[in-house]
């Protein structure tokens, strides 16, 4: 990259190497809890057996947790480190006008979906009641894993006699009526004396009461009851650790309990399955499992894992439940069945939280609807649309410039009669396309916020669906929406391979990137100028130097923290404003975390006392502040405060006008002038500068420069303090990978001959 600034002042840090070390960037996954907000803050610590570090290989291992949106306390509130899927609050429950409601009316569908999915998971065989010790489905599980470990047994043996997967849905299912809007949900919801039930139970066990509200929420009004029962259920309260669960239990149930308490089992198995889906992975191997089991002081990890899976605490899983291989007849293998299996290659035992491998099976259930059911039509066009006029199913790549050949698309199909939509990840991306298009957001179109609504089947009444941002997708907002749409519908997928990928578990575009079941158009339409020729070559890991004779691109080399922060300020108030004519309001400060001397915290300190100074009289907010509304995990709106109110805050965003209640903006606001890069995920500014302290070497990657660089329009600014870390990243961090089930189970299901 060309080192141009927009002033003389800008660049006048010296070069050379940064500060070796400094603090690291928060760490993923960091809770609430940490900071004494969970169970046993306030005890000596005793515990059942936990206090052992989590081990390099627990599930957790993996790709970075994405940023949360909006996933910390608003200013005044405790920090709760950095940012992570598994962090965002919870927008359910009247969180704004507009956005609460949208949020409360996705949680429907998605319930919806998970009872069809528990259905299915029915017909295929739920897990082993509990009552009996390791009998049935956990005991042969035990069975297998040390069959496996030992090397007698392929592991696929487990699986032999295991029900077959279940079939695309036939044509029409029960009704799905589109849900309206409604007004926000009023605190409260559970009843006051359940609730004093939960704060009296967390006292007697040491922990702040704080909780009531979060146990209540997740457990159900019988929460205290449950609780008293199985005191390990706090874990599956979000910011909740082991360490603080055991010293509740310990508080509640005495020296009785142990670490080798299967109900700590089932919860600790649980725990790491969800950390695992924190960090993308819909199943984890149980080896894995068994790791971080290990490190939690389990004594007996085979058998907590059994047990676990007795107690229906996660199921048992296989790449492709033995759909992706057809049966051969007898005579084609002449050896004996034993010398076959010798033969055969070791098929790893899988455990997934049923949520996730559920909705991961009803995606490839609709996938391969899709596929088959496509229509067979010849249109005339680009390849774009003659691969979709005759298939159900389409994967369209390329950069900014290239959404507009998926909008040309609906907009051809439209013209052909049929009923097309475009649908985006954000409210920045229906702006950029402008109302002509008519895109939606994803999620408006699950709610019937936005969109055509429902068919008398209850399916949305298109003909094609274009979804851009399609790597933004989460494997249940994917299956969610697939779910939704008619047989003989047209579903293109369509976004840049090299983003950072979705916030919650799964990789659904590029595991159907790699499944090949389905026609892939590659566009070759580059994103114009400097800045298109920069973010090009990140993609292919080259970190090149490029020519800006505009100023499109300005490196502003630092040594610490401190001055990182300054020159963002000087940036942002001064230099781009007066050298590229983008208004501070403009401009976008993205970073890797939330912590730190240079995180958003401490650079939103700085911006707001410089561009909007003020006591912060609204739960820390005054009109004029950005900021960053998490209308839901994942997806975050950027707004500007204009008024207060006894009901609350009021925002302007790219949505329109927002009120945030009072009772909520702790919990989905936080200062916006600068974003991590999760949180900018499927928007853009005409003018963007990313800061890159000394510490946050340890958080970049290929993809997190690529999406990071690719948020500006006009201009980018990079506060560079990191030296070789950065073209570093670029040749050699790609992405880790995420463990799905996705593409075997596709291409299972798309093998085996098509249900009548």
């Amino acid at each position: 990259m060309t080192a141009s600034t927009p002033h003389s002042a800008d660049a006048s840090g010296a070069d050379g190497d940064p500060p070796p070390g400094g603090p690291a960037p928060d760490a993923a996954g960091a809770v609430a809890g940490e900071d004494g907000g969970g169970p046993g803050s306030g005890t000596a610590g005793a515990s059942a057996g936990s206090g052992a570090p989590e081990p390099a290989g627990a599930p957790e291992a993996g790709p970075p947790a994405p940023d949360g949106a909006g996933d910390t306390p608003g200013p005044g509130a405790a920090e709760t480190g950095s940012e992570g899927p598994g962090a965002d609050p919870d927008p359910a429950g009247g969180g704004t006008e507009g956005t609460g409601s949208e949020a409360q009316a996705e949680l429907a569908a998605q319930r919806a979906l998970r009872e069809r999915i528990a259905r299915r998971k029915a017909e295929r065989g739920g897990p082993v009641e509990s009552g009996a010790k390791l009998s049935g489905q956990a005991a042969d599980l035990l069975a297998a894993v040390r069959a496996v470990e030992g090397g007698t047994s392929s592991g696929s043996d487990f699986f032999d006699d295991a029900p077959a997967a279940a079939a695309p849905r036939p044509a029409a299912e029960a009704p799905r009526p589109s849900v309206p809007r409604a007004a926000p949900a009023a605190p409260g919801r559970t009843p006051p004396e359940a609730l004093e039930a939960v704060r009296a139970l967390l006292a007697r066990g040491g922990a702040p009461e704080t909780l009531a509200g979060p146990v209540a929420e997740t457990l159900g009004d019988g929460a205290a009851g449950l609780l008293a029962e199985d005191p390990w259920l706090v874990l599956s309260v979000p910011g909740v650790r082991p360490e603080q669960a055991d010293a509740f239990a310990r508080a509640l149930l005495g020296p009785g309990c142990g670490p080798d308490d299967e109900r700590r089992a089932a919860a600790l198995v649980a725990w790491l399955l969800e950390r695992a889906a924190a960090h993308g992975h819909t199943v984890q191997e149980v080896s894995a499992v068994r790791a971080g089991l290990a490190g939690l002081g389990v004594p007996d990890e085979d058998a907590a894992v059994a047990a676990a899976v007795e107690a229906g605490a996660a199921l048992v899983l296989q790449d492709g439940t033995g759909a992706d291989t057809a049966e051969e007849p007898e005579e084609a293998h002449p050896t004996a069945p034993e010398d076959r299996q010798e033969d055969r290659p070791p098929v790893p035992v899988l455990l997934g939280l049923d949520r996730y491998a559920m909705a991961e099976e009803s995606l490839a259930d609709g996938l391969a609807r899709l596929v088959r059911t496509g229509p067979g039509d010849a249109w005339e066009g680009p390849d774009l649309v003659r691969a979709a006029a005759g298939s159900g199913l389409v994967v369209h790549t390329g950069g900014e410039a290239a959404r507009a050949e998926p909008v040309a698309l609906v907009a051809g199909a439209r013209e052909r009669g049929l009923r097309a939509l475009v649908a985006v990840h954000s409210r920045s991306g229906c702006r950029r396309l402008g109302p002509r298009d008519g895109a939606v957001t994803v999620a408006d179109l699950l709610s019937g916020a936005a969109g055509p609504g429902r068919d008398e089947d209850g399916a949305l009444a298109l003909d094609l669906l274009a979804v851009l941002d399609a790597p933004l997708l989460d494997v249940e907002s994917a299956a969610a929406l697939v779910e939704a749409l008619p047989d003989g519908c047209r579903l293109v997928l369509s976004g840049d391979p090299h983003v950072l990928g979705a916030a919650g578990p799964g990789r659904v575009f590029a595991d159907l990137l790699a499944a090949g079941v389905c026609p892939r158009v590659d566009s070759r339409v580059p994103d114009p100028g400097p800045l298109g020729e920069l973010v090009s070559g990140i993609g292919i890991g080259e970190l090149n130097q490029v020519d800006a004779p505009g100023k499109e691109i300005a490196i502003v080399p630092v040594r610490e923290a401190a001055e990182a922060v300054h020159r963002t300020v000087q940036l942002v108030a001064d230099s781009v404003p007066r050298a590229i004519g983008v208004p501070a309001d403009r401009t976008q400060v993205l970073t890797v975390g939330h912590g730190g001397p240079a995180g958003t915290r401490a650079l939103n300190t700085a911006l707001k006392q410089h561009l909007n100074p003020g006591p912060g009289r609204f739960g820390g907010f005054d009109p004029g502040d950005r900021v960053a509304l998490a209308e839901a995990p994942g997806r975050t709106v950027a707004a500007t405060v204009v008024s207060a109110s006894p009901e609350g805050l009021r925002l302007d965003g790219e949505g329109g006008a927002v009120t945030v209640p009072r009772d909520r903006v702790a919990s989905v606001l936080r200062h916006g002038w600068a974003m991590t890069v999760h949180q900018a995920a499927g928007m853009r500014w005409p003018a963007v500068v990313v800061v890159l302290p000394g510490d946050a070497a340890a958080g970049l990657s290929r993809p997190w420069v690529y999406t990071a660089f690719g948020r500006a329009e006009r201009h980018l600014s990079v506060v560079h303090g990191v030296d070789r870390a950065l073209p570093g990243a670029v040749a050699d961090v790609a992405a880790e990978p995420r463990r799905t089930r996705l593409g075997v189970l596709l291409r299972g299901l798309l093998a085996a001959p098509s249900p009548s």
